[in-house]
């Protein structure tokens, strides 16, 4: 079954989900009031240099001041003394010679682009090396350098492109060649680099008349990054349920992609799009906590400000030879489901993987390797370390924007994000307690004892014993009173 691509777009929102054999790979979700920012280029003005941090907070018209790390910029460039070979879509990253306080002062304007979307607390991640992506080169109009995405395994091949981008590129510029270059002709990467180098020409006179901190460009929209960045000859189908959105999507392939071969539909069924296709429900199982595996094994996977948690366990699977197969087989399940998903959640950094222990490090070893071979088909970039004693690996998946569950959900304003809510006896004892304090100074003799139903009840029945224990000790009447809208860990002690 060939790939492909669902598009769901309405006024407000619009949703993208990419299709392999039959089931959702990944979603993309953008906003009309909360657009994606990942690519943007600003003109901004430095607020405050960090010498410690090695970083500076640039203010570029956004909510919060971004954040640039030395390595990020521009002007010691030419002192640089080595790159990393980037990975399709990024920039080399170079080593610094000179620390940021002598790179740049409060009030200096300078031309940056988003790297990294806000996440959570944290402000925008900014680059001042600019990198503008096509459909089969990234231009780096401030790096002289040249890159093969490490996806072309073929040497052969890599030598071919290079060779052709190094004959066209620019004096000054360079390119990095997307998996999607390969076996394509110099016809298809010349075209790429005469709309790249055009547009940044384009970029650098605007940037000269606006002042900082102001928007210089924006990147395409959701629909046509997905389609420039997603669409390869294995998406057999785009089908969009929006008139204007596939017109615009037809004209985007036929200008930029015109060699594409593919098939676009117009979708105009009552039943909504991602309902026919059963997405709803692969959408709504990705923002729950627990994943249950066919065997019927489960993981549970929590996410926190500072890294993911994923636990593995056999749950009602007994197996049908010995313990240790049992185990084998469920953390091999359990491996396809974590990589799965990781992609459709977009979880990123740090991920702790808690398998269950196995005693064989020939079984450690196959589900480490397992593990290696699901995460292949993962456009970002992972790395993945050996499984420890304890049955744990450490892995880490490259993030840019946030994760579909903070992107859809919110913290619970009942447990404030905890996940938990103090039990009923807990807040009866609690409410003992200040019971105890408060009647030292109350001088009349009966009391009001405000509390959520369910603790009254508690109150009235099981726990009833604590109170009669208070009035006789204090010689004090208290009476409880049920308040529907009091918070479950809620109370109100008054003199009545």
């Amino acid at each position: 079954m060939g790939n492909e691509l669902v598009i769901n777009t309405t006024s407000h929102e619009t949703r993208i989900a990419l299709i392999e054999n039959g089931t959702i790979a990944e979603l993309y979700v953008e906003r009309s009031r909360v657009k994606g920012i990942i690519g943007n280029i600003y003109k901004g003005k430095v607020v405050r240099v960090l010498p410690g941090m090695q970083a500076a907070f640039v203010d570029i018209g956004l909510e919060k001041a971004a954040f640039l790390y030395v390595a990020d910029v521009f002007d010691a460039m030419d002192e640089y003394d080595s790159y990393i070979e980037p990975e399709e879509g990024e920039e080399p990253v170079p080593h610094p010679l000179h620390p940021i306080e002598e790179l740049l002062q409060e009030g200096q304007e300078l031309l940056v682009q988003i790297s990294k979307e806000p996440i959570g607390t944290k402000g925008a991640r900014i680059t001042a090396h600019i990198s503008l992506p096509g459909r089969h080169l990234v231009y780096m109009p401030t790096v002289d350098h040249v890159g093969i995405s490490r996806r072309i395994e073929d040497e052969a091949e890599r030598e071919r492109l290079k060779e052709i981008v190094d004959r066209i590129k620019p004096v000054g510029g360079g390119f990095i060649v997307r998996t999607v270059s390969e076996g394509k002709s110099e016809e298809d990467l010349v075209a790429d680099l005469h709309y790249l180098t055009k547009l940044w020409d384009e970029i650098a006179k605007k940037k000269d008349k606006a002042g900082a901190p102001s928007l210089i460009h924006s990147d395409l929209d959701v629909t046509q990054k997905v389609v420039r960045d997603i669409l390869t000859e294995s998406v057999e189908r785009i089908v969009v349920d929006s008139k204007p959105e596939h017109d615009k999507i037809v004209q985007f392939i036929s200008t930029f992609m015109p060699k594409m071969k593919y098939s676009i539909e117009l979708y105009d069924e009552e039943e909504p799009i991602f309902d026919h296709f059963g997405l709803e429900v692969e959408i709504s199982r990705a923002l729950g906590r627990k994943v249950w595996l066919k065997s019927g094994g489960y993981i549970i996977i929590e996410q926190t400000e500072a890294l993911t948690a994923i636990d593995v366990n056999t749950g009602r699977y007994v197996g049908k030879h010995n313990l240790e197969d049992t185990i084998l087989k469920t953390n091999l399940e359990a491996v396809k489901e974590i990589a799965y998903q990781l992609r459709l959640r977009n979880l990123g950094g740090i991920i702790i993987i808690d398998f269950i222990d196995m005693e064989k490090e020939v079984n450690r070893e196959k589900v480490y390797g397992a593990l290696e071979e699901a995460l292949k088909s993962d456009k970002s970039k992972t790395n993945i370390l050996k499984i420890s004693e304890l049955g744990l690996v450490e892995m880490t998946r490259k993030r840019v924007r946030e994760s579909l569950g903070r992107m859809m959900c919110e913290p619970c304003p009942y447990c404030e994000g905890r996940g938990y809510v103090k039990s009923k006896i807990t807040v009866c004892h609690e409410i003992f307690r200040e019971l105890r304090r408060e009647m030292l100074d109350i001088r009349g003799t009966k009391v009001m004892l405000t509390v959520h139903p369910q603790v009254a009840d508690l109150l009235y029945d099981e726990e009833r014993r604590g109170l009669e224990e208070l009035e006789k000790n204090f010689k004090k009447r208290i009476t409880v009173r049920a308040k529907p809208g009091f918070h479950q860990e809620q109370f109100e002690v008054a003199v009545s």
